[in-house]
Formats: C-alpha cells, structure tokens, sequence
C-alpha cells in the first residue's frame, strides 16, 4: 500500500472506523487512561488541599514502609510459587487430556468449572474446609491429630496457593490443548518413522511449537497472581497473616485511611513493575521465535 492509497483509505474507511471504535475509546480513557494518569500526579502530591508537588516523597516513604516490603515480597514468593506450578500442572493435564482418554469430555468440564463458579460460594467452600472447625481439622481430630490454624500459620500460603492453582489451571488447559491441537500431525508420524520416542517427540516438537502458547499462559498467569487479593480478602480479612499480606492488603488500607497518595505512589509501582515484567517477556519470546524461524 503506498502514501496515496494509505491516505484514500484513511479518509474513506478509516473515519469510518474511528466512529464504530469512539464509544468504546472514550469509555476506556474515561475509566482507565484519565483516572490512570491522575493517579499518577497525586502520587507526586501532599494531602493539603489542592495537592502540593512534592517530587518523590511519597515514593520514598511507600518504600521505606515495612509493610510495602512485606506486601512486596509475600507477592514474589507467591507469584514465584504459584505460577510456575499452574503452569506445570495445567500443561500435564493438557497433554493426557489430548489423548483418547475415558471420560475426557467430563474430565475438561470438570476443570473449568471453576470458571463459572461466582467467587463468594469459592470462598465459603475453603472456608468451610479451611477453619478451625472445618473440615480438613474436622479429619485430623478424627485420626487423633492436633487442629491446624490454616489462615493464621505458615499454612496460609499454601491454601492461598491451593486456590490459585484451582481457579487457573483449567483455564490454562483449555489455552494448551487449542496449542497441542494446532500443531500438525504429521511432524509426529514423520518422527515415529524415524524412530523417536515420545519423550524426543515432547522436546523436540510439542514443546517446541508450543513455546508462543507457553509464553501467553506465562502471562496471563503472572497478571492473574496480582489478582488473588478478593480471595484473600474473603478468607482472612483486611489484615490477614503476615505470610499472605499482599500488595493489594496495602493498598486497601492506604484507601481504608484516605491516604490517597501513597495509594497511588503504590500501585505506580506495581504497574510499573507489571509493564517492565511483560515488556521483558514479551522481548524474550520475541527472540525466541525468531531463532525458531
């Protein structure tokens, strides 16, 4: 296409086209670019009336705050944890579940169901198996076990983990299996032919044509991690065990206590942090698909 028909285009189609996206442009800058970038200037402002600039103050007390550093590294270790094993885990079923399998049609349901379940009747679900009269302690006072405080012990993160893993995994088969589905068979046949096994064939093709399918779920799982905190927050409260205050817990409370800026200053931060982790991604999954081609 060169300049004259690129500029034909533009005024023909292309007003068409920005009149179809405008609602949909103008309710994203409303609800996310404008209140985003006002976020951005309270974070270098005081509380007085007005907002008084006060360069990176507010940054500096958020990061000397011992909460942010435990908010902060409660999250690392999570999103360390979790991801990876939904990862695994997800990728695992999905290869048995492309198999011919007994029941597979009801073993993929089964997995999404967490999908669609609302997120109170989850909750009240690991409560009732989680508390101190719940059911896992309910089990272990049986077999004249001692009780376990779940949400108030170096337990709390496991569960929080345990659920993660539950809610996501489905959804990240479904992701693996539409990869494992797109990729030909004929590659398999032509290396059964030549005398490779299925490990060979798992590393050598499955794995290999899956990489952009992996780095999507790695994504997607990552972003999902900085999402826990409305579980967390149904199970143990505004301030849970110090082994799950997350990231969110502090910025809820900073909003609890009107303490607008360095809400702000804080979830600049972890947006910064986000952007710089995908952008990081996203340039190591470019590299590696051009050294596939």
């Amino acid at each position: 296409m060169n300049r004259r028909s690129l500029r034909r285009w533009i005024r023909k189609d292309g007003m068409k086209a920005l009149w179809f996206l405008a609602p949909s442009l103008i309710g994203f800058a409303c609800f996310y670019i404008i209140p985003f970038i006002m976020g951005i200037y309270k974070s270098f402002t005081d509380g007085s009336l007005g907002g008084t600039f006060v360069g990176l103050d507010n940054y500096n007390e958020v990061l000397s705050s011992g909460s942010f550093h435990k908010a902060s590294v409660n999250m690392l270790i999570f999103t360390g944890i979790g991801v990876p094993l939904v990862i695994a885990l997800s990728l695992i079923l999905a290869l048995l579940l492309n198999r011919p399998l007994f029941m597979r049609n009801w073993l993929r349901t089964s997995f999404i169901m967490p999908l669609v379940v609302p997120v109170a009747s989850v909750v009240m679900i690991w409560q009732i198996l989680f508390d101190w009269n719940g059911t896992l302690n309910a089990w272990l006072h049986h077999f004249h076990k001692e009780r376990i405080d779940w949400m108030q012990s170096d337990w709390s993160m496991s569960v929080v983990i345990l659920m993660y893993l539950w809610k996501n995994i489905g959804y990240n088969m479904i992701l693996f299996l539409a990869g494992l589905q797109s990729i030909p068979k004929d590659y398999y046949e032509t290396a059964r032919v030549e005398g490779a096994g299925r490990i060979r064939q798992l590393f050598h093709i499955t794995l290999i044509y899956l990489t952009p399918t992996i780095f999507f779920v790695v994504l997607i799982s990552i972003i999902n991690s900085f999402k826990v905190f409305r579980e967390t927050y149904l199970l143990a409260g505004d301030y849970p065990y110090d082994r799950i205050y997350m990231m969110q817990h502090y910025m809820n409370n900073m909003f609890s206590s009107l303490d607008i800026q360095k809400l702000t200053a804080a979830a600049t931060l972890m947006v910064g942090f986000i952007v710089i982790l995908v952008m990081g991604l996203l340039s190591v999954e470019r590299r590696f698909r051009d050294n596939l081609e």
